[in-house]
């Protein structure tokens, strides 16, 4: 299933837009902010889908029986520029684990550019919902490899993508290599540069939300 936040009218389109004008963006404390807030709508529509059970709760007058969430998802992150949202998602799943991966785009002579995995810190997935969340879905790989890399590590129970803006190309790279993912997006733009940039997109995020990399 793909979801599109901006096919339904909220106050997330707002936060969408505000992130993508470039006048707003030269305040990074606010575009960091927005993806947050992203985050959390994120995190409530997530939520649609999953397990409950249900709890007799005990009030200072009598016991109410409550829907509770069956598990926990795990929030997982590819660094730097998915710290923002990810953040938005733990505010509402807050009792949740969190895995951190650094993966980022090696140029090669040619102009070109492999994704490079470092790193993975992750508490055990076995059985578990993974939530991994990353502001841009640009070509799809690094989200792919990523994914990828942890579901050859343990055995999901289940998978959700969550990007704040993707292109159509990476949308279908996502598709063909993890069928089973369910997509969760903000918005999904038609159009990439020769750098793969997506258009309009919103520009370099880790580059706005904490400034340029050198």
């Amino acid at each position: 299933m793909t979801f599109d936040l901006s096919k339904t009218k909220s106050i997330a389109n707002t936060f969408i837009a505000e992130m993508r004008d470039e006048n707003i963006q030269k305040d990074s404390m606010r575009f960091r902010k927005n993806l947050e807030r992203i985050g959390e709508f994120f995190a409530y529509e997530i939520s649609k889908s999953l397990k409950y059970i249900t709890k007799d709760i005990t009030t200072p007058l009598g016991v109410s029986p409550c829907a509770v969430l069956e598990q926990q998802p795990v929030l997982a992150t590819i660094l730097r520029a998915g710290l923002p949202l990810q953040q938005g998602l733990l505010n509402i799943f807050d009792k949740s684990e969190c895995c951190f991966i650094s993966a980022y785009r090696k140029v090669k002579k040619s102009g070109g550019f492999i994704i490079q995995m470092d790193y993975i810190s992750t508490p055990d997935l076995d059985g578990k919902i993974l939530i991994m969340a990353d502001p841009m879905l640009a070509t799809g790989q690094s989200m792919v490899m990523c994914c990828k890399e942890l579901i050859n590590r343990y055995k999901l129970a289940e998978l959700h993508i969550v990007a704040a803006i993707a292109s159509t190309e990476g949308v279908a790279h996502v598709r063909a290599n993890l069928p089973k993912a369910k997509l969760w997006f903000g918005a999904i733009d038609e159009e990439m540069t020769s750098k793969s940039y997506i258009v309009p997109g919103l520009g370099d995020a880790g580059d706005l939300a904490y400034g340029e990399k050198v």
